[in-house]
């Protein structure tokens, strides 16, 4: 099928990719000309693993091509695919100007009748949006053409999109057209092999299952992290906790894990907009409303253990710590809403200076933060460490899971860990010298007897 996407984001980039790859005939539209350049050399404005093969391999076969020009773009597909962001405003609601803006152009540029497809996350009620302002613009100029709007949200997890795209748990189509049910069932045909994974049903609750589906996910790591707390007041290890309730079929081990809170692009701006949503129908959302500040505590409660630890804020001033992880998950460089952000800021709050390294962040972390004095970024997990008062681990990179704890030590000047993944095995640690503190469970303080030098390395 011939398919034109507009957006070359996370959502665009991936869907363009992986329909190209099976052999649909798809052009990706950017009004960003340097980004399109880009991608037509073959180079990726995002780090998702797997990605870039697709896209120079299909690229290369013709299946995927990139314009900024609408008019070529609105030409190419029969099914014109809208996956443009949709960040939130001053409010909290999802800001539609990106979805509403295309769905003009393709009212503006149709000659033929059309499918148009919504995947960008939006609130309820969005595709009757671009419906009505596909047809206000078609009746402008005098055309009665026809075409149809369905709502296909997307269900892709940053770091593992290109495998969560290709097998699917499940496809959502909202839509109460026949033709529309024929084409979609025709796209992903590819995809729904084994079995049938397309779930159709109308638009509206389509739209509602992406936020339900965020907001279910984010409660159950807003709840883990909630019971954290009461297990370090009690005296409990929340990842035996973690295990006690995961082993349970109807809770499973999925979203459970204590840490920093959720972030990324979609958990913070969804639930935001949903709550906005909410508020607009005079719907009290008590649960949600609790996800969301219980999230946003959860990185002051972490920035307490270190202010506690040193016995106030104040006395972070003049400290280096080491910072392992920027972006707000592993597998990817995005480090929109990233707990770690909240942690670095509140330390440079402080006066202290951070050391910091991630695998793929540098360039985000430059572009964010460059030229800041209290910043250095390391070009290894070990030198981050050098001369460090103490190590703040953020995001849980498979490399940051069994580092060698000897060279840790002869790099940092004290040996502190604040682990706010919890990779670590505390009574390890306190038999090796170290202070470690972590998430839902008791701090530990190491052993007196450690003998091995310290080198206060720069």
């Amino acid at each position: 099928m011939h398919i034109t996407i507009f957006g070359t984001g996370y959502v665009g980039l991936v869907t363009g990719a992986c329909l190209a790859d099976v052999g649909h005939d798809v052009m990706c539209m950017d009004v960003d000309r340097d980004k399109i350049e880009s991608l037509e050399r073959g180079e990726l404005p995002i780090y998702e693993p797997g990605l870039a093969a697709i896209v120079q391999r299909t690229s290369a076969l013709g299946n995927l091509q990139f314009t900024c020009d609408p008019f070529r773009a609105v030409a190419h597909g029969a099914v014109q695919i809208i996956a443009v962001g949709t960040p939130p405003d001053e409010t909290g609601a999802a800001d539609l100007q990106h979805v509403l803006s295309v769905a003009e152009s393709v009212g503006r540029h149709m000659a033929a009748p059309k499918v148009v497809v919504v995947k960008s996350t939006v609130p309820v009620g969005t595709c009757d949006q671009v419906a009505q302002r596909i047809r206000a613009v078609l009746d402008r100029h005098g055309s009665d053409l026809d075409f149809d709007v369905a709502s296909n949200p997307e269900f892709l997890k940053e770091g593992a999109a290109v495998p969560d795209f290709q097998r699917p748990d499940r496809i959502v189509v909202g839509t109460t057209s026949p033709r529309v049910r024929s084409v979609m069932s025709e796209i992903y045909e590819p995809f729904n092999r084994n079995h049938d994974r397309l779930l159709f049903m109308d638009v509206r609750s389509a739209e509602l299952t992406k936020y339900a589906a965020n907001a279910m996910l984010a409660t159950r790591i807003s709840f883990i992290n909630e019971v954290a707390d009461l297990a370090e007041h009690l005296g409990a290890d929340i990842e035996q906790v973690r295990k006690g309730i995961g082993s349970d079929p109807r809770i499973g081990y999925d979203f459970i894990y204590a840490g920093l809170g959720y972030g990324g692009s979609c958990f913070p701006k969804d639930i935001r907009a949903l709550l906005h949503t909410a508020g607009q129908l005079g719907c009290k959302a008590s649960l949600i409303e609790a996800v969301e500040d219980i999230n946003q505590r959860q990185k002051s409660r972490f920035v307490a253990k270190i202010t506690s630890h040193y016995g106030g804020a104040h006395k972070l001033r003049g400290k280096t710590f080491a910072v392992w992880g920027l972006s707000f998950k592993p597998n990817t460089d995005d480090i929109r809403e990233a707990p770690a952000r909240a942690i670095i800021e509140a330390l440079w709050n402080a006066g202290a200076t951070v050391r910091l390294f991630d695998p793929v962040a540098h360039a985000a972390a430059i572009r964010l933060y460059g030229g800041r004095s209290d910043l250095v970024i390391a070009p290894d997990k070990y030198a981050a460490l050098d001369g460090a008062d103490a190590l703040v681990l953020c995001t849980e990179w498979r490399e940051f899971r069994a580092p060698d704890f000897r060279e840790m030590g002869s790099r940092m000047s004290s040996r502190t860990i604040f682990d706010g993944r919890n990779l670590y095995v505390p009574e390890r640690l306190r038999g090796e010298g170290w202070t470690y503190y972590s998430i839902g469970r008791p701090a530990v303080s190491g052993a007196s007897d450690w003998s091995l030098p310290i080198a206060m390395s720069a």
